[in-house]
């Protein structure tokens, strides 16, 4: 059985707010839990304290038995220093595509030209 920690969602319509929840991984995201181990209100500051609450303990004995957390629950946790996240850099996503590109080409290249036009 593939465990998962990962968000439930509650609330209303328009006020989320989730349950950090131990769940195998094929049932559905609200659906059966094994173990409620915290919960997140994004609706919340970034700064306060019950934002995000995590039962540490509890969330260190599922990783030992193999859980595997969501991206968002593992930023969680390395801001809690529970589990450490691996900081994903990607270069190339700052760079524009390839139509943006050609299009800075040619706007480059008519300047030169009429830089040089104007010069001659």
């Amino acid at each position: 059985m593939a465990l998962k920690i990962r968000l439930a969602r509650g609330g209303s319509k328009k006020r989320p707010y989730y349950h950090v929840v131990i769940a195998d991984a094929r049932s559905p995201r609200d659906g059966r839990f094994l173990e409620k181990v915290g919960s997140w209100n994004p609706m919340l500051a970034k700064d306060d304290a019950k934002r995000v609450e995590l039962d540490a303990d509890r969330i260190k004995h599922w990783l030992d038995n193999g859980a595997q957390p969501t991206d968002r629950v593992l930023r969680f946790l390395d801001e809690a220093g529970v589990a450490k996240r691996e900081v994903k850099s990607n270069p190339e996503k700052a760079k524009p595509g390839k139509r943006a590109q050609e299009r800075a080409a040619e706007k480059a290249q008519k300047a030169a030209d009429a830089a040089a036009a104007t010069a001659e």
